[in-house]
Order: C-alpha cells, then structure tokens, then sequence
C-alpha cells in the first residue's frame, strides 16, 4: 500500500479507470432493442448516418419519435426493407433519396406517398451546376432549384411547374445534344442534363410537393438535426472508442431517447449478472495485491533530457 500512495496522482487515477473499464467491459454485450412498431404514424422520416465504416438507418415520427434502425454496411434496396417492413406503412415519407430507397418503399409501403427532401434536392442540383453556372441555362436552373424553398401552397406550386416548363422550352434542346469524336459519344452538357433530369423525375412523379397537399415536413431536417447531431456529438465527447464501441453507443443513445435507462435493466440476462458480480468481487480483492504497473521506460520524462536541446537539431 505504501508503494500504491508513492504512486502519482496522475498515474493514480489511470490506474482506477483501468479497473473501472474492466468492471463495466460486460456492459458492451448487452444489445438495446426497441419493441415492435404498432401504430401507423401518418409521416415518417427516414435518414441515415456513417458511424465508422458502418452506415446507420434510421426512422422516426415528425416528433422525432425513434421508431426503428438498422445497420448495413452502405445504402441498399436490402437494407432500407429490413428497415421498412418493421414499421407499418405511413401516409406519407420524407427521405432524401439514398441509393435502394426508392425500390425497396414501392415494395414495403406501396401506397405511402414520397416527399423528398427539398434541401438534399437543392445540394443536389448545385453539385451538378456549382455555385456559378457559366451559362445561361444553368444559372437559370440554378435559381429554380432555389425557388423551390419559396413554394408554400398549391398556386406557388403550379407557378414553379410552369416556371420549368418554360425553362425546358427554352434551353430544353441542349439536354439532347451530344458529341461525338468519330468512336464514342457522350451528352454534350452532361452535368445539365444531369440536373434537369432530376428535377423533371421529382416534378413527374409528385415527389416535390407532397407537403402541399398533406402538410408534412418537406426536409429531413429534423431528423438531421435532431437525432445524427445527437449521435455524432456522443462520439465526439467519447473520442477513441473501438468501432463496436461506437455502434453501441450509438444504439444506446436512440435507446434512451425513447425509454429511459430503467428498462435498461431488463436487458441484462440474469446469468450474465450473477456472472458479473462473482468477477467484480474478485477483482476488487485482488486489485491490491496486483503488481503496479512499471511506469519507468514505458513514458516520457524532462529528466531524460529530451526537452533540453538548443540550437539547430539539438547541436549545442
């Protein structure tokens, strides 16, 4: 015991959180899970978020509700249905496009309407146009795009409807131009046709103006905001967590958002805390009887002279 209070205040309180991750390792292998989804919700957003080289479904209610998640190692038609068919089919969905999302909804939710998400259609478009089009069919698309932020009822709806209408009559004819080097051919303004097919797909398949007629949100912003900021800050303040780790902590804190860390406590199988207990116990009786840690030759220290040079390279 002497030699345990010789011991650093620093190395100290290394040595107890070593223990304190030893006691509570177990913690990790219980898997938070949220029951079965009964209710029909009338809007469901749907988003996802890459924690590590894992990628994170992730459904919630307008209220922001977590209704379910699912892991997949990327976007896919076969990971949003193991999402979807969990979760009766809602009214109306707000997504913002991910890849395999479209199929795997007119498989699940048949008749659910598709609203996507007008800011993630407006990056969309700015990827494809930047920031500054050099001509004049893109700046014209370009503040189309824009315009759509400023459609609130059924009259700015049609007013933007013709508005690229009239813009297809006009500079229409370049998204059919092509060019050719006497070998291949390739769409001479690829990127505006590019832009333009996406907005004339949303435009035709009614997925733009969903919240018109059925009020819902019409970004996946709260979702972004409320639920990925949530699970990004969580690992920013645990920093250095393994990548399991982090999916757990991940899942715990969409656990916690819906019941609190009572019901936690019937998770834990009962063998696996009697378990726990035996092993906490003999921990504690042999913590003071363990070797301490060789702290010489493992750190560094100003009395080994490396913080001592002068001149250039450490030349006197």
């Amino acid at each position: 015991m002497a030699a345990r209070e010789a011991l650093p205040e620093r190395a100290r309180r290394a040595e107890r959180a070593r223990q304190l991750r030893r006691r509570t390792a177990w913690c990790w292998a219980i898997e938070p899970t949220l029951g079965p989804v009964e209710t029909r919700h009338r809007v469901v957003l749907v988003d996802r978020i890459y924690v590590g080289s894992w990628c994170l479904l992730i459904a919630v209610t307008e209220d922001l509700q977590v209704l379910a998640w699912q892991w997949c190692a990327r976007e896919s038609a076969a990971a949003w249905t193991a999402l979807l068919t969990r979760i009766p089919a809602p009214l109306v969905v707000v997504c913002d496009g991910g890849a395999g999302f479209a199929s795997a909804a007119r498989s699940c939710w048949p008749d659910t309407k598709t609203q996507r998400c007008m800011f993630h259609v407006q990056m969309n478009v700015r990827r494809h146009r930047t920031l500054r089009p050099r001509t004049r069919a893109g700046r014209d698309l370009l503040k189309l795009s824009r315009a759509l932020s400023r459609v609130e009822d059924t009259d700015s709806a049609i007013a933007w409807q013709m508005g690229f209408h009239a813009w297809w009559t006009q500079h229409g004819h370049l998204t059919k131009q092509r060019s050719t080097d006497g070998w291949s051919k390739w769409w001479t303004h690829d990127k505006l046709r590019k832009a333009w097919l996406l907005l004339s797909r949303l435009s035709a398949n009614g997925h733009l103006f969903t919240f018109v007629t059925h009020g819902n949100a019409r970004t996946t912003s709260p979702l972004e905001g409320g639920i990925n900021n949530g699970i990004r800050t969580t690992l920013r303040n645990h920093r250095g967590m393994s990548e399991a780790h982090m999916k757990r902590a991940a899942e715990w804190f969409l656990y916690t958002r819906e019941l609190t860390i009572e019901h936690a406590y019937a998770l834990i199988p009962t063998t696996l805390t009697t378990a726990t207990l035996e092993s906490s116990a003999a921990l504690d009786e042999t913590d003071d009887l363990a070797p301490l840690v060789a702290f010489h030759d493992t750190t560094l220290s100003a009395e080994e002279g490396l913080w001592s040079r002068s001149g250039w390279a450490g030349r006197p």
